[in-house]
C-alpha cells in the first residue's frame, strides 16, 4: 500500500485551471508516475486525458436515473447522476501509452473529473476501470497490488486520492484514503541511458520438438530467455561497478552499461541433428532511459533499464502482431517480406512456423525514437522501417495530449542498428545427412592414410639419396687411394 502521493505542482495546477474553464461535467483520463518501494512513494508526473473513441464519443459522461424509478422513491438523494465510463476503451488508451513511457515511470492509476454525488454514486464503475487499466498496462512491481484512483472534485474543489485494491471481489471498501499533496517532483529526478547490444541465437526445432512452433512463439521465448540474462548482469555506472545501496548525487546524464555473465546463457541446451531443422538469430541494440529520485539507490535505475528493455522488446513484438492481425489486407505482402514460400505466404507473420520456412528469412523490429516530454524527461515511440518521425509527432498529440516537436533536431533516433531477427533454414546451409557425415569421415580417413603413405615415401626417398651420396663418395676416395698406392 502507497502511504503517500506527491504530484508535479507544474502540471497539476494548469490540470485544474484547464477542467475548471472547461466546464465539462466529466473527465476521465491516465496517471502517470514512478513508484518507488524503497521509499513507500509515488511520484506523479503528468495526468493524460483519454480521448474520444473511434466514434468521436467522449470516454466519460454523466447518466441520470430513469425517471419512473426516480418517481417511485421520495427519499432519493438531491443529486443521483452517476458516472459512465467507457472501460474498454480506457484500457486500450493505457495500452497504448504504456508503450510510449520508459523505464521506472508507467500508468500507475486512473484520474476523474466530477462531482462529489456522482462520484460517490460510481464507486464499482470507478473501480472496474483501475482494474481494466491495470490488466492492460501490469506493472513489474510484484509487491504493490494497487492503483491510484485521483478525484478531482468540483463543488468544492478539492483532490482526493485513494489506493485502488485490485482483487476480483470488488466492493466499496475497495477504495482506500491516501495521502495527497502537491511539489516538485521532476526538478529532483536524474536521468540515466543505456546502449544495449544482445545477440542470441537460437535452434530451429523440427515439429512436435518444441512447444514453441510460431514466430511469435518463438521471439517470445527468445526476451524471456533474454530476460534471466539480463537478471544477473552487473551494472557499470559512469564506468562505477554499480553496489545496492549506494546513492547517487552527481548530475548530467549517466551511462549504463550491462555486463552478463559469461556462458551464463539458460538457452544453452544440447540438441541431437535430426531435432534442429535451422538457426534463430535475435539481435540489435536497444537505447533505454531511466529516471531515479535522489533519495534512491542507484541500483533501482539499473532495476529500471533492464525492465524498460524487456518492455521495448515485448513492445516492439506486441506491435508487429497487432498491425498483421487488424491489417488482413497486408498478411500476404507481409509474408513474401519473410518467405518465398507458397504455404506461409498466407498466415500473418506472427502466426509463421518457422520449422517449415526453407529460405533463408529476417523481419527488422521497430526502432526507437525519443521526443522531449517534461522537465528533461523523455517519452518514445515505435516506428516501422517505413514510417518517419511524423508518426511520432501524431502519437504525441493524439495519446499524451502534448504538442508536438517543432524541431527535429530535438527528437533522438540512437538506435542506429536494426533490432531484427534472422532465421536460416538447415535446407539451405550445407549441413550433411547422418549417412553424408559417415561418407566426409571416411574420406576423411582415406585421405590420413593417402598421406601417411605419402610421407612414409617421401622419408624412404630421402634416405636413399643420401646412401648413394655416401657410396659414390667412398667410391672416389678408395679410386684416390690406389691410384697414389700405383704411383
Amino acid at each position: 500500500m502507497v502511504k503517500g502521493v506527491i504530484g508535479e505542482e507544474t502540471r497539476f495546477q494548469p490540470i485544474e485551471d484547464r477542467l475548471t474553464k472547461s466546464a465539462s461535467p466529466a473527465e476521465v483520463g491516465l496517471l502517470i508516475g514512478k513508484f518507488s518501494s524503497t521509499l513507500d512513494r509515488l511520484f506523479l508526473f503528468d495526468l493524460i486525458p483519454t480521448p474520444p473513441n473511434d466514434s468521436g464519443d467522449p470516454a466519460s459522461s454523466i447518466t441520470q436515473p430513469d425517471k419512473k424509478t426516480a418517481s417511485k422513491s421520495k427519499s432519493q438523494t438531491p443529486d443521483s447522476s452517476s458516472l459512465f465510463i467507457d472501460k474498454d476503451w480506457v484500457s486500450e488508451h493505457a495500452r497504448q501509452v504504456s508503450r510510449m513511457l520508459v523505464g521506472g515511470i508507467k500508468v500507475v492509476g486512473v484520474y476523474v473529473w466530477v462531482s462529489d454525488n456522482a462520484f460517490k454514486n460510481s464507486t464499482i464503475m470507478l473501480c472496474q476501470t483501475v482494474k481494466g487499466v491495470a490488466e492492460a498496462a501490469p506493472l513489474s512491481e510484484a509487491n504493490w497490488g494497487e492503483r491510484l484512483l485521483l478525484h478531482i472534485c468540483y463543488g468544492p474543489r478539492r483532490w482526493n486520492c485513494r489506493n485502488c485494491s485490485l482483487s476480483s471481489n470488488i466492493t466499496s471498501s475497495s477504495l482506500r484514503p491516501c495521502e495527497f499533496k502537491l511539489g516538485k517532483v521532476l526538478s529532483s529526478f536524474q536521468t540515466f541511458r543505456c546502449m544495449h547490444n544482445f545477440n542470441l541465437r537460437l535452434p530451429i526445432l523440427h515439429d512436435g520438438a518444441s512447444k514453441f512452433q510460431t514466430l511469435s512463439d518463438v521471439l517470445h521465448h527468445a526476451i524471456s530467455l533474454h530476460a534471466k540474462e539480463l537478471s544477473d548482469a552487473k551494472a557499470l555506472i559512469d564506468g562505477k561497478l554499480v553496489l545496492d545501496n549506494e546513492p547517487c548525487s552527481s548530475d548530467g546524464v549517466h551511462e549504463v552499461e550491462l555486463l552478463i555473465p559469461f556462458l551464463n546463457n539458460s538457452s544453452i541446451e544440447a540438441y541431437s541433428q535430426k531435432d534442429v531443422s535451422g538457426i534463430l538469430s535475435f539481435c540489435g541494440t536497444i537505447c533505454s532511459f531511466a529516471y531515479l529520485n535522489s533519495k534512491e539507490p542507484i541500483s533501482q535505475a539499473v532495476t529500471d533499464i533492464k525492465g524498460d528493455i524487456i518492455t521495448s522488446l515485448q513492445s516492439r513484438l506486441d506491435i508487429i502482431r497487432d498491425e498483421t492481425d487488424v491489417d488482413s489486407d497486408n498478411h500476404h505482402d507481409v509474408g513474401r517480406q519473410v518467405s518465398d514460400d507458397d504455404v506461409s505466404v498466407e498466415k500473418p507473420v506472427s502466426q509463421l512456423v518457422l520449422h517449415l520456412l526453407r529460405k533463408e528469412c529476417s523481419l527488422p523490429f521497430p526502432r526507437r525514437v525519443f521526443a522531449p516530454w517534461l522537465a528533461g524527461t523523455y517519452v518514445c515511440d515505435y516506428l516501422q522501417p517505413s514510417e518517419t518521425v511524423e508518426v511520432l509527432k501524431d502519437h504525441c498529440m493524439e495519446l499524451l495530449s502534448m504538442k508536438a516537436p517543432t524541431e527535429v533536431s530535438t527528437i533522438l533516433e540512437p538506435e542506429k542498428e536494426d533490432v531484427s531477427f534472422k532465421s536460416k533454414s538447415f535446407w539451405d546451409v550445407a549441413v550433411p545427412s547422418y549417412s553424408e557425415t559417415h561418407l566426409v569421415e571416411d574420406k576423411l580417413k582415406l585421405d590420413g592414410r593417402g598421406e601417411s603413405s605419402s610421407n612414409k615415401s617421401a622419408k624412404s626417398g630421402q634416405i636413399s639419396v643420401v646412401a648413394a651420396g655416401l657410396i659414390l663418395l667412398l667410391s672416389v676416395l678408395v679410386g684416390f687411394v690406389l691410384f697414389v698406392l700405383k704411383g
